[in-house]
């Protein structure tokens, strides 16, 4: 694996397409980017741009092939990262969880830029012992450039390839109780941070919590340290009514968790307060679930160290 230190991952491969429009309005829409440098000329040529801009954080996807242009990729373009990739699950390293990603940006991109990516091996570590299971932590570079060669962003990637924890097998104490009920697996633990302590700790109580920002009054979640509308970092905490529509859901059959009941109704409701919340329906067919159905809060309580808000179907009233 150190052979591959220093070495090219991928060869500079061009994107499918051109910076184009359409798809910087696509991805503003959906990020809820309301900034108009990158939907209005005059807006942009107002702050001294000469037309409108691509969000910086596109860069990437200006050179991600489509699932149809996967399996029609050049050999050469990635023949280092199947080698790598190949070696590394041959060392029982599997799985893959993305652990951070430090961008660098030259210059904004405009429409009509054409984007290449070349990736190189920065580092490849000793086998370190985590919470997933022994891997290595590999770390590479892509650099994006642009029509004319130009440097236009850099991509600092690190990934840990894992090999899964193995359950020990329980001892046979010889006592003939390896047949008794054993105790439910535990649902996975979220990740708790500076930013959502208050959320978690409140749940233990049966409290649905909406960060708010004390200085323009916007709720938002899931919690942060900074508001998303004036940028300020003071902010408090309102309590939910607890009602909520939802907007929109699937339904989960595989892969199979065993702390969870299948099929699974994962929704994201929209709270009466305007947030929303992920979150499981419970004791209501996949079949019956629509958009825009009123529900209310309920509690699950998983375990004595994990309370989490869930919802079912709201009772409406019926008056003779």
């Amino acid at each position: 694996m150190r052979a591959f230190v220093g070495g090219e991952l991928t060869a500079s491969t061009p994107g499918p397409d051109p910076v184009n429009q359409p798809m910087i309005r696509h991805w503003v829409e959906a990020m809820g980017d309301e900034n108009p440098v990158y939907v209005d000329q005059e807006a942009a040529r107002a702050t001294g741009r000469p037309g409108v801009v691509a969000p910086a954080s596109m860069v990437q996807a200006w050179t991600m092939r489509g699932y149809a242009a996967a399996s029609g990729a050049s050999p050469s373009a990635r023949r280092g990262f199947d080698e790598l990739v190949g070696l590394l699950d041959e060392g029982g390293y599997t799985s893959v969880v993305a652990t951070d990603s430090e961008l660098e940006f030259q210059r904004e991109l405009a429409p009509g830029d054409e984007v290449l990516v070349r990736e190189v091996v920065e580092e490849i570590s000793a086998e370190k012992k985590t919470g997933l299971g022994a891997g290595r932590f590999v770390t590479t570079l892509k650099t994006y450039r642009d029509q004319r060669g130009e440097v236009v962003a850099t991509q600092r990637w690190r990934t840990l390839r894992f090999r899964p924890a193995r359950s020990e097998p329980a001892a046979d104490t010889g006592t003939g109780t390896d047949t008794e009920a054993k105790p439910p697996p535990l649902r996975p633990r979220p990740a708790i941070n500076q930013d959502n302590t208050f959320w978690f700790e409140a749940a233990k109580e049966h409290s649905l919590r909406i960060q708010r920002c004390t200085t323009c009054e916007r709720l938002r979640h899931p919690p942060g340290p900074c508001c998303p509308e004036c940028g300020s970092l003071s902010w408090d905490t309102v309590e939910a009514s607890g009602h909520g529509r939802v907007y929109s859901f699937v339904v989960n059959h595989h892969p199979k968790h065993p702390a969870f009941p299948y099929p699974l109704v994962v929704a994201l409701v929209e709270l009466a307060e305007g947030t929303r919340l992920l979150t499981n329906l419970l004791d209501v067919a996949p079949e019956d679930v629509e958009i825009d159905m009123p529900v209310v809060l309920d509690w699950l309580d998983a375990d004595p160290d994990l309370s989490l808000p869930v919802f079912r179907t709201a009772v409406t009233e019926v008056h003779p």
